[in-house]
């Protein structure tokens, strides 16, 4: 704070909060990932997985893929249950009681680090009004101005460039689709066995290359100006720099949110579920039929594009993010030549001032501008919505976040101390408009994670097969375990007749598929493949406990926001201890004059 300012000093603050806070976090979601690891084997849904070796399945695409057992899935079913059981279900309502928690919290920390500061009740308008009224004592306010034209324009420019970020999810759709039909063809025996994974795995590198792109052309744009027709003071015409800033923040996440997930939100809510099924599949171009969800379950495509994209951002841009200005500043060194005379035949350094000397090591650094600290921000909020809204998928995202910003906090020390020059200090009594975007991205998680457990995960069909059609639910006793039967119970099948014409089938199926006659994970009737009572009875599970699961976790959040108090208590206390001196000495002149 005595070097760089308020605003500096309350991003690390903010930061070291919420790397506190995390560890919490952190530490439930090893537990409940230990305890999926536990449990790899015992799952009863994995076992008939893995004991169905008579079970064929429908090719994954139309040229040269064979019929495949279900077993050969054995080995992903368990992973899948590793990530997909019942503690999942618990740790999604987990962090979102503790987003709600952290941010309430934080509240209190602000404001008990501001009131030492004695800036609690410092305002930023009233701040630039002085300054301006210091420069020219004839100034005039600026007026409140709102234009609905204005923000008519501003919402079209946004949806705009919204569309833009979903045809770049579009693109990466096609490219999983194309690779999939490529990975099925190849000459290696092992792309072809694991070309579903592959083609997650490469699309979710692929996805990370396009964040880090569309990341560099913001910037370059934001430094060439070409934001301004979206950020410029023209549509907006704010009052203040504070007003300009919130405004230039709302726009810029909700761009880099819609490039970091539309990806990610298509594989959660609509693959393997806008992609038809056998014989009547959905097309790209007419060619190529959209992908279907990883064998062993939609959630293991989600989990793994998490991981790919949370370890490459947290190794691969934080690598980049310090050694590229290292690398700039040893350059700019490296450039300057040093003045030198010859005394005697001998070359000797100049004698300088040492000011002088320090100023020009302060000058040599790398620029910064307003937006620097923004991009910290900007990085670690981004950061926070991978770690809260599909946390049911990837409950190893805390413990990543907090490894990451152990050492993320060191790096963005060492950059501002010895590879940039210093900041302008501003004074601040809190982050600003990120506050409003944090709490707006703990709603999301809330959400979010319940789309997840009631669409993408396979929890809500084995909870109604358990307690509707299962052995135990059947007043069967002497089933094992109430799931026996479920992999059946999900199972569809087809003729292989029924298939498109243009559907090139092996040349010799199995000896016992001769009667043509295969299975795809699905609720239809095997006559004319409607939808069958199962997948009626699913569907309408799914949205009760969707409702169900928001409204409690959504109820349980603003309890905890009325539980914990903004402030605390001791500094209400200190805020009207100097309210009371100050009416004390203010009344003693009133008197004092009087008399």
């Amino acid at each position: 704070r005595g070097y760089f300012g308020e605003k500096v000093a309350l991003y690390f603050a903010w930061l070291g909060w919420y790397t506190y806070l995390l560890g919490i976090a952190s530490v439930v979601g090893m537990l409940i990932f230990v305890i999926g690891i536990t449990v790899l084997s015992s799952s009863q849904v994995s076992k008939e997985i893995c004991k169905a070796n008579t079970t064929i399945m429908c090719p994954l695409c139309d040229q040269k893929c064979p019929f495949w057992l279900l077993s050969d899935t054995c080995t992903y079913a368990k992973i899948t249950h590793m990530i997909d059981n019942e503690g999942t279900v618990l740790f999604a309502m987990v962090m979102a009681i503790w987003a709600t928690v952290f941010l309430e919290l934080w509240k209190r920390q602000r404001a008990t680090v501001v009131t030492k500061w004695d800036l609690y009740e410092w305002d930023d308008d009233e701040e630039e009004l002085a300054m301006e009224l210091i420069n020219n004592p004839l100034h005039e306010p600026r007026r409140y101005q709102h234009s609905y034209f204005r923000s008519t324009v501003v919402i079209l420019l946004v949806l705009l460039m919204i569309a833009v970020l979903i045809g770049i999810a579009h693109a990466l759709v096609i490219y999983r689709v194309v690779a999939m039909a490529l990975f099925t063809q190849s000459a290696s025996e092992f792309i072809r066995e694991h070309a579903n994974t592959l083609a997650v795995v490469t699309g979710a590198v692929l996805h990370y290359l396009t964040i880090v792109i569309m990341t560099k052309v913001r910037r370059a744009l934001r430094g060439r100006g070409a934001l301004l027709p979206l950020c410029s003071s023209v549509l907006h015409k704010p009052r203040t720099f504070a007003q300009r800033e919130n405004n230039f923040t709302v726009k810029i996440f909700t761009f880099q949110f819609f490039t970091n997930f539309s990806s990610l939100i298509y594989i959660a809510f609509f693959l393997g579920r806008i992609n038809g099924r056998p014989g009547s599949y959905v097309r790209v171009a007419g060619k190529w039929r959209l992908e279907e969800c990883h064998p062993s379950g939609c959630i293991t495509d989600l989990f793994i594009q998490m991981a790919t994209i949370t370890i490459l951002k947290q190794t691969l841009s934080n690598c980049v993010e310090y050694l590229v200005p290292w690398i700039t500043y040893s350059h700019k060194k490296q450039k300057l030549p040093k003045k030198k005379n010859t005394i005697l035949g001998e070359e000797e350094e100049e004698a300088e001032d040492p000011c002088r000397q320090w100023w020009l090591s302060n000058y040599q650094l790398n620029e910064v501008h307003h937006f620097s600290l923004f991009d910290e921000f900007l990085e670690m909020v981004i950061q926070y919505s991978f770690t809260t809204i599909f946390v049911a998928a990837f409950p190893l995202a805390p413990v990543l976040a907090f490894i990451n910003n152990l050492v993320e906090i060191r790096l963005d020390a060492i950059k501002m101390v010895h590879l940039r020059r210093r900041m302008v200090p501003r004074k601040a009594n809190d982050i600003g408009i990120w506050l409003q975007v944090l709490e707006a991205i703990g709603i999301l998680a809330v959400i979010g994670n319940g789309l997840v457990i009631a669409i993408t995960s396979d929890f809500i069909p084995m909870q109604v097969y358990k307690y509707t059609y299962s052995p135990c639910a059947t007043g069967n006793g002497t089933a094992p375990d109430c799931l026996s039967g479920y992999i059946n119970y999900s199972l569809s099948t087809f003729r292989t007749r029924d298939f498109e014409p243009h559907m090139r089938l092996p040349a010799q199926l199995p000896g016992f598929a001769r009667q043509g006659v295969t299975e795809y994970r699905d609720y239809r009737n095997a006559d004319d493949y409607s939808f069958t009572v199962q997948f009626w009875h699913v569907f309408a599970a799914r949205l009760a406990f969707l409702i169900l699961f928001e409204h409690v976790a959504l109820c349980v959040k603003f309890i905890a926001a009325w539980y914990v108090p903004d402030v605390p208590q001791s500094v209400k206390n200190t805020i009207l201890d100097e309210k009371h001196t100050k009416l004390q000495k203010g009344l003693r002149w009133v008197t004092a004059d009087k008399v």
